[in-house]
């Protein structure tokens, strides 16, 4: 499924307006009604909770964004929903939580995080997980991951909503658990077409590279993450379709 105008048509607000000097931790409802009164597309992370549940937080531990420690995967819903997130008020929302609040507002552009390890085959619950509580959804979500195999088992489990790879150039400082194969597979966006993606989401540092490229020449609509000033979304735009952003008002 092609990628709906919404998701180039604003900015997209990078794990949504947060600004934890204002109450509004990353990912958090706070800063996800903050982006949809500004009018901003959001981009948010998934991370799978001990009962299954789709849960809206970027890492897989907890000691960065919260007062606990441990793997958030070993927690149920109640007991992350507990959790006050550090700079804000409120608990990790689960995913149904936020769609309920955005109610199609604002475009979501939502990255489900790699849960083999390794950008292998070990997937499949997050992914139904985040389809079902999509399934009667009536606004504008892209699903998309930095694993080939999520986004191949998205295609199964949400066929009717768009798809897309996050990508990057994968150097080895920033991926060091990654084998090199993997890193070098990984690079060349070989898998675009046999996941049914219809977008990328890549490093903006990158977006003159090759794979690219080819990606732009045949149209593919091109995000780039994360632009983090005014001068550096200008750069970014000469070459993508739109820019992720966070700490300035884009």
């Amino acid at each position: 499924m092609m990628l709906p105008r919404d998701f180039l048509d604003r900015p997209i607000a990078h794990r949504a307006l947060h600004d934890a000097n204002d109450g509004r931790p990353e990912n958090s409802l706070a800063a996800i009604r903050a982006a949809i009164a500004a009018g901003y597309g959001i981009e948010l992370d998934l991370q799978l909770s001990a009962d299954g549940q789709a849960m809206v937080f970027h890492d897989y531990d907890l000691g960065r964004l919260t007062d606990a420690t441990g793997p958030l995967r070993l927690r149920n819903a109640k007991e992350l929903g507990a959790l006050t997130l550090r700079h804000g008020h409120e608990g990790i929302p689960t995913f149904a939580e936020v769609l309920e609040i955005v109610d199609g507002q604002v475009p979501l552009l939502i990255e489900i995080k790699d849960q083999d390890g390794a950008m292998g085959e070990g997937v499949g619950p997050l992914e139904r997980a985040a389809a079902d509580a999509l399934k009667d959804y009536a606004g504008a979500a892209a699903l998309m991951s930095f694993n080939p195999y999520s986004v191949a088992r998205l295609a199964r489990l949400a066929p009717d909503r768009p798809r897309g790879l996050t990508t990057s150039a994968f150097l080895p400082e920033h991926w060091p658990t990654l084998p090199e194969r993997t890193r070098n597979h990984l690079r060349a966006i070989p898998d675009f077409d046999a996941t049914g993606a219809s977008f990328v989401s890549h490093d903006w540092r990158d977006l003159e590279s090759a794979p690219v490229a080819k990606l732009r020449e045949r149209d593919v609509p091109i995000l780039c993450w994360t632009i983090r000033s005014k001068r550096d979304e200008t750069r970014a735009r000469a070459l993508a379709s739109n820019v992720t952003f966070e700490g300035y008002a884009a």
